[in-house]
């Protein structure tokens, strides 16, 4: 279906293309000197020590996981409100997933409270995720950490260079992990970033996305080695050349990206006042977001209510989502599921509006007119 708004559309011109060509006439597409480009590049915006590019973040979620020692039968306390990643990545290594639930209708992120009451003797690490690019209260989940001896995985793939009183997401944690799919702030069509301040998590992270290898094919090329050991059980998590010149031409348009998104998310706002039924997550978030989705929870609404206005939102031409389907709901994740009352009414009542850099103001009235008409229906 051809919508007349889609929900989110790439920010790709000729600088994408012209990367591309470049480095296919370079001949070194595999992983090579524009990964180490990305890679710096990248730990320089975020202000981090180190920056280990991966070919997606669920790659990024299990090395961290790895990373982090966690062990089968660890339980490790994690949202529902979420993409199944961030929970799959859990199972990679047999480990426990315990769902939290959500602060409130306001604000989606995971509820520390709710994180505290669920620690055992087998918790040993929480994974957060800074839902839309909104950031998680991490003054209190790192309180919680470290008082009980628990490590951070920060799931920040909405939020690159989104800010927690002035730091930035993905760095206060243990590991923090990001995702260029294509409809991410950043895009390479499929990609990842791993990030952490630890030099001993970093080298592991290197080691195993390239099968555990002392040394890698583009090293050998060039001089720096003739032979290599395979010294740990790695996995082949590479990303490749031409999806890393793509990320460095993402990179330079970042900030105006960012800037764009912020103007249209206030003009929702404005737009949005004294609408009835509708309550606005994130309203008075006061950090600087990345603000990867624009998103508005229903009230006094149902599931059916839910998915009729959405189908009446594909019928006017523009296209909508939910994020997310509560996971602890999944088939496969009955056997860990458990109460989490206020995602459960978040998952079943919010939709996902269209929000791009290129999306008009004129757009933007269209999709409100529509929403005060299906939403008072």
């Amino acid at each position: 279906m051809t919508y007349k708004i889609p929900l989110f559309d790439l920010n790709f011109d000729t600088g994408e293309e012209a990367a591309v060509i470049e480095t296919l006439r370079s001949k070194w597409i595999s992983m090579g000197p524009k990964i180490s480009e990305f890679e710096e590049r990248f730990s320089q915006m975020l202000q981090t020590e180190y920056a280990v590019a991966l070919s997606n973040c669920t790659v990024a979620l299990h090395l961290a996981m790895k990373l982090l020692d966690i062990k089968p039968g660890d339980e490790v306390i994690c949202p529902s409100l979420t993409f199944v990643a961030t929970v799959n990545a859990i199972r990679y290594v047999d480990a426990i997933p315990v769902f939290a639930d959500i602060k409130s209708f306001d604000d989606l992120t995971i509820d520390p409270d709710d994180i505290e009451s669920k620690i055992t003797k087998k918790t040993k690490a929480i994974v957060v995720m800074h839902y839309g690019g909104f950031a998680c209260d991490m003054d209190s989940i790192m309180s919680i950490a470290n008082e009980h001896g628990l490590k951070v995985i920060e799931d920040a793939c909405h939020g690159p260079l989104s800010e927690y009183k002035s730091k930035k997401l993905g760095t206060i944690g243990d590991v923090g992990c990001f995702s260029f799919f294509s409809n991410k702030n950043i895009s390479t069509g499929e990609g990842g970033m791993l990030i952490t301040n630890n030099p001993g998590y970093f080298e592991k992270a290197k080691l195993l996305r390239s099968h555990g290898m002392t040394s890698l094919s583009y090293e050998r090329a060039k001089g720096h080695s003739t032979s290599y050991d395979v010294i740990d059980l790695g996995y082949n998590y590479r990303m490749d050349d031409i999806r890393a010149a793509i990320g460095i031409v993402q990179l330079s348009k970042l900030k105006s990206d960012l800037s764009k998104r912020a103007e249209l998310r206030s003009y929702y706002l404005e737009k949005l006042e004294g609408l009835k039924n509708i309550i606005i997550p994130f309203k008075k978030q006061k950090y600087l977001s990345s603000n990867y989705i624009f998103t508005v929870l229903l009230s006094n609404s149902s599931r059916n209510i839910r998915d009729r206005i959405r189908g009446e939102f594909a019928e006017a031409g523009i296209q909508t989502s939910v994020h997310y389907p509560a996971v602890h709901r999944f088939s496969i994740y009955q056997l860990y599921a458990s109460k989490l009352p206020k995602t459960d009414y978040a998952s079943d009542n919010l939709i996902t509006l269209p929000l791009f850099s290129t999306l008009e103001t004129s757009q933007i009235d269209f999709i409100v007119s529509n929403l005060r008409k299906f939403a008072n229906a």
